[in-house]
Order: structure tokens, then C-alpha cells, then sequence
């Protein structure tokens, strides 16, 4: 009896892998690799004291012309954020790049119907850095983009505090 019913599972479960048609679409792999966050030299972490100079822009009444700021940027488990502690400000970042000592990592944030992208790409050389911050800010209204401003500032940094990239 019991092999009977064996045979009528094994059958069952035959006629519907044979009649069950499989699309390769369908069938997913697992992918595995390192988190760009995990490649961050430890270095970027620290507070920073960040100069920016305006390069081009389209829009020069919506953009400084030069700035002074402090960046703190510090990683919990898998998370980088950027603060500021004068203004408040804080948000996790997305690492978009990491090849050596430069590392490439963007930020939103929706601000009054606006939504502003901020990328910045910066390298590293002992307690200094240098780079480039793209911003795009589009204004909307009724759900459309009605605008989009965009400026470029170059990046000068300087090493506060936080780990030393010379390991002392």
C-alpha cells in the first residue's frame, strides 16, 4: 500500500515538472561580493574641515560662491554618515566608487519640493583631500519637475580629528 502511494506521489510530481514549463527569466542565482562601504579606506572617517569653490553652475543665484564647512563621517556596522555638527545636518551617504584612496558617494534629500543630489568624489593623501561635489537640485510642483539647477564646486579638505591614515 504504502509503495502504491510512493509511486502515485513520484508520478504526480513528475507530470507537473514535465508539464510545468520554466522560464529562464524566472530562475534567480545568488550573487555575493563586498559591500563598497567595506572598501572605504579608514581614513575618510573623522571630522573634516571642508573648503568648496564654486566652478560652474547654471543657476549662480541659487549657489554660494564659496564655503566653508565640517564634515564628520563615521560608519556604524555597514552604514556611512556625514554630519555636520554646527548645523545639525545628517544623513547616510551611498557609496558609489572606492578604487585606492578615492572614494565616490552620493546623498538626498527632498527640502520643500525640491530634491537635492548631492555627489562627491574625493582623494585622499595623508590628512588632506581633494575633490569635486556635483549638485542637481529640481524644483516641483503638482508632482513634476517644473526645474534643474546644477553646480559643480571643487573640494579642499583638511583632517580635524579621527583616525590617522599614517596608523599613529
Amino acid at each position: 500500500m504504502l509503495n502504491k502511494f510512493l509511486i502515485i506521489l513520484v508520478l504526480i510530481f513528475s507530470a507537473i515538472c514535465i508539464c510545468v514549463p520554466v522560464n529562464a527569466e524566472q530562475i534567480k542565482t545568488l550573487s555575493a561580493g563586498v559591500s563598497l562601504n567595506e572598501q572605504v579606506p579608514p581614513a575618510l572617517m573623522g571630522t573634516w574641515r571642508v573648503a568648496s569653490a564654486l566652478k560652474v553652475t547654471d543657476s549662480p543665484a541659487n549657489f554660494k560662491k564659496s564655503g566653508v564647512d565640517v564634515w564628520n563621517l563615521s560608519k556604524t556596522s555597514d552604514v556611512i554618515t556625514l554630519s555636520n555638527p554646527f548645523t545639525g545636518a545628517a544623513a547616510s551617504i551611498s557609496v558609489k566608487y572606492v578604487n585606492k584612496n578615492t572614494v565616490r558617494f552620493s546623498k538626498e534629500g527632498n527640502y520643500d519640493g525640491q530634491k537635492l543630489t548631492d555627489t562627491v568624489e574625493i582623494t585622499i593623501t595623508g590628512d588632506k583631500f581633494t575633490g569635486v561635489n556635483t549638485l542637481k537640485l529640481e524644483v516641483f510642483e503638482n508632482g513634476a519637475v517644473t526645474s534643474v539647477k546644477n553646480a559643480t564646486y571643487v573640494l579642499r579638505g583638511e583632517k580635524i580629528s579621527g583616525t590617522s591614515v599614517l596608523g599613529k
